[in-house]
């Protein structure tokens, strides 16, 4: 998995679940902020029709951190909102998921169970919009 699909996952999970997922894995580490956590604004952008030009549809709160192991393995982390401690603890499994010999137990215990639940959210959100779907038709009066 890349790290740009790992921090997707982490950063869409809540932080108290991602907390008990990582605990259980009982990776112990020490490490130090480099930058923030802070908290700051992002521009969203997005596309007309999907595929279109792009235009700007507005900003949204952005919190990242920014770590390095002891060992000097660096580690980022976004998320969106305010939430400073998720944030650092993405890094944290960022910087721990560089190394070898972790990261196929972070990919395979924590990043594949969160990825599969996702979807499961996902996919139920969506037989919730397609059960409250109106399909519009135009009748004609047969006079």
């Amino acid at each position: 998995m890349t790290q740009i699909q790992r921090q997707r996952v982490l950063a869409l999970t809540p932080r108290e679940h991602l907390e008990t997922l990582w605990d259980a894995l009982g990776i112990r580490v020490d490490y130090r902020p480099t930058r923030g956590p802070e908290t700051g604004m992002a521009m969203v952008r997005g596309r007309i029709g999907g595929t279109g030009r792009t235009f700007n549809l507005g900003e949204m709160t952005l919190t990242r951190a920014s770590i390095v192991l002891i060992d000097g393995t660096p580690g980022d982390g976004w998320v969106r909102g305010r939430d400073k401690s998720h944030a650092e603890l993405i890094a944290l499994v960022d910087a721990c998921a560089r190394h070898e010999h972790w990261q196929r137990r972070i990919d395979a215990e924590l990043i594949a169970p969160l990825a599969d639940e996702l979807a499961e959210r996902r996919e139920a959100a969506s037989r919730t919009a397609a059960s409250t779907r109106v399909d519009f038709f135009t009748m004609v009066r047969g006079e």
